[in-house]
């Protein structure tokens, strides 16, 4: 499950203690890391070239002598070694998704890459194949309450189904957070004997990357954030996340007023919208077929509207608002696996305990005329990242924090129209950082062979060179 901007991310997943646990400081704890024995990675689909290994590191990074996990590793190695320059550390998103998994799949984007670095990346503690399986049941599905009864009622469901996932194994459950995963990076940093890391951060991977840069910023020689996140307050991330899906119905508008091909073409398109979302909200629109629980509020069309409108399926939208007006939403049904958004408990961990979360109903209640006062057509959408944490009782073990933008080193930055503002927010807390803005949709452009933006990236990551400010990628043809 990759998180596709901010849209996607409260589209496809998801702390009553402000408590912070504390960490250890960026100097190396005293713990063993032996140089990683690669061998040919097994099983099907393997790139040439690309090996595997594995290290061990500490559950609890307080406790470094303590329970060790072995970490899965995976490196597709530079091509001509006396001109080396060397590690490219991939950070994958999700959170649950493997980096290994991800380099299967990319590898022949790395290929310019590789001539300079031995590209690594791993399979991170929170990946989803390291969890228990409890950990991918869905819990409950998640709706804005209607008042404390309904928050709180949720946020019971909510606290059950993450203690389910967490009684597989507390320990590890309770070191989840993305700051625990920027430790073990660095413990791959030093098994490899390299002094230093140019990082590599795709969605929202970006936010282990932060804890990463905060923890360790000498340590980092350059780094690219593919669409990430930014690991900031609730308040900024509504701002610059509404800001985007507002942009988008825009562009859609747009569109629609001058194609004749919209189903919608020649009506005012944010009446309609605003018009079916009050409908829905009233009595859900049904979906011909399925049961009552299929049919879809007005929070539901928005969820699946956002993808809609981040992946640039304006038809697709215009004809689904226009059947789901005459009651039928089936249009909007077939686009994710759920009508609904339930919680999920091995990302809702990660998020709880990066401290993405409503800590009580009264902040809820902030964000909801936060978000009503930022986006007239998507009010709301926002909670389905946040409110999965509703009922959360542990630690926020790595809260948002600025970076240390004096410390590092300049940023290179790339995002879509989904992504790109949530990009620009994460690179511009470094002075001199730079993000290419591609004209389109998409996301994580560099895995996703964006020839301009992989272009960029390994002229930045190789010569550790910007491009001007305002530059620009456009889709081909």
């Amino acid at each position: 499950m990759r998180t596709t901007g901010w849209v996607a991310a409260v589209g496809a997943v998801a702390a009553l203690l402000l408590a912070v646990v504390p960490v250890v400081g960026g100097a190396e704890a005293p713990v063993d890391r032996p140089a990683p024995a690669w061998t040919r990675c097994p099983g099907p689909d393997v790139p040439d070239g690309m090996q595997c290994a594995s290290i061990e590191v500490p559950v609890d990074w307080s406790r470094p002598t303590g329970r060790r996990i072995a970490l899965p590793l995976a490196r597709l190695p530079g091509t001509d070694p006396d001109r080396r320059i060397g590690v490219v550390f991939a950070v994958p998103g999700g959170p649950g998704v493997s980096g290994i998994d991800d380099m299967k799949r990319s590898s022949a984007t790395l290929m310019a890459l590789r001539e300079r670095f031995d590209v690594v990346t791993f399979a991170p503690r929170n990946a989803r194949t390291a969890l228990a399986p409890v950990c991918s049941e869905f819990g409950p599905v998640q709706v804005p309450p209607a008042d404390q009864d309904e928050f709180d009622a949720q946020a019971a469901g909510n606290r059950a189904a993450l203690q389910r996932c967490r009684d597989a194994d507390p320990e590890l459950f309770d070191h989840l957070d993305s700051a625990s995963v920027a430790r073990d990076v660095d413990a791959v940093r030093a098994a490899l004997g390299e002094s230093r890391l140019s990082l590599m951060a795709s969605s929202y991977g970006g936010v282990p990357a932060a804890a990463y840069a905060r923890l360790f910023p000498a340590r980092v020689r350059a780094a690219f954030l593919d669409g990430v996140i930014p690991h900031v307050a609730a308040a900024e991330l509504d701002r610059i996340g509404y800001r985007t899906v507002e942009e988008n119905f825009d562009r859609f508008a747009d569109w629609c007023a001058g194609d004749r091909a919209c189903a919608l073409h020649g009506e005012d398109v944010s009446g309609v919208w605003l018009a079916l979302v009050e409908v829905a909200d009233r009595g859900p629109v049904p979906v011909p077929g399925a049961g009552p629980e299929a049919a879809f509020s007005g929070f539901d069309l928005k969820l699946h509207a956002g993808v809609m409108l981040n992946s640039g399926q304006w038809g697709r939208f215009a004809e689904s608002v226009a059947a789901a007006r005459r009651g039928d939403a089936s249009g909007f049904a077939t686009l994710l696996p759920l009508p609904k958004q339930p919680m999920f408990p091995f990302g809702s961990a990660v998020h709880c305990q990066d401290g993405l979360g409503y800590p009580d109903h009264a902040e809820y209640l902030r964000a909801e005329e936060r978000a009503v006062a930022l986006s007239p057509h998507f009010a709301g959408l926002g909670h389905a990242l946040h409110l999965p944490c509703s009922g959360w009782t542990g630690p926020v073990a790595d809260p948002p924090a600025p970076l240390p933008g004096d410390d590092l080193p300049p940023l290179l930055g790339a995002g879509s129209w989904g992504d790109g503002v949530l990009t620009e927010a994460a690179a511009g807390q470094v002075p001199g950082s730079v993000v290419v803005r591609y004209e389109g949709p998409g996301h994580v452009l560099y895995q996703s062979g964006n020839a301009c933006v992989i272009e960029h990236a390994d002229r930045y990551l190789v010569e550790l060179r910007l491009p001007p400010v305002g530059t620009r990628c456009h889709p081909a043809g």
